[in-house]
């Protein structure tokens, strides 16, 4: 067993991904993201989750939002782990936990979508975190 904390643990320990974790709680992806993967999540700051329009989030987090909040969150994840050098140079297109294809764009920096990666391979027990500065949208 390794001591290293996973995705679910890291994200709490970061403090930046408040809203990303009750987001996971709300949609009921705690156990998933704990499970031994591996992952490659594209992790919204708290400032990536500030940039939607007002009410946006809370709206999401409502029950009744639920699979909605649910296919928001997994559009982040990717099945195994990717780090930025396997990215470096590439564009990609690369099918997420949500069955959506997610673009990915290495040749200047990592691009997902619109949004950039600003920190980058940010390991954990059960994959890696790239931390990204705004929220993916299916």
């Amino acid at each position: 067993m390794t001591s290293e904390p996973d995705i679910v643990d890291t994200a709490v320990a970061a403090g930046s991904f408040n809203t990303l974790v009750a987001a996971v709680q709300a949609a009921g992806l705690v156990d998933t993201l704990k499970s031994p993967g591996p992952f490659t999540v594209f992790a919204p700051t708290d400032a990536a989750f500030a940039k939607l329009p007002a009410g946006t989030v809370e709206n999401l987090l409502k029950p009744e939002n639920k699979d909605q909040l649910t296919a928001i969150l997994t559009y982040h994840v990717v099945p195994g782990q990717t780090l930025a050098a396997d990215l470096a140079g590439k564009r990609l297109s690369v099918a997420t936990v949500n069955g959506a294809n997610v673009h990915i764009d290495g040749r200047n920096g990592v691009k997902v979508e619109k949004s950039n990666v600003i920190q980058a391979d940010i390991l954990t027990s059960n994959g890696v975190i790239h931390v990204i500065d705004r929220v993916l949208l299916p």
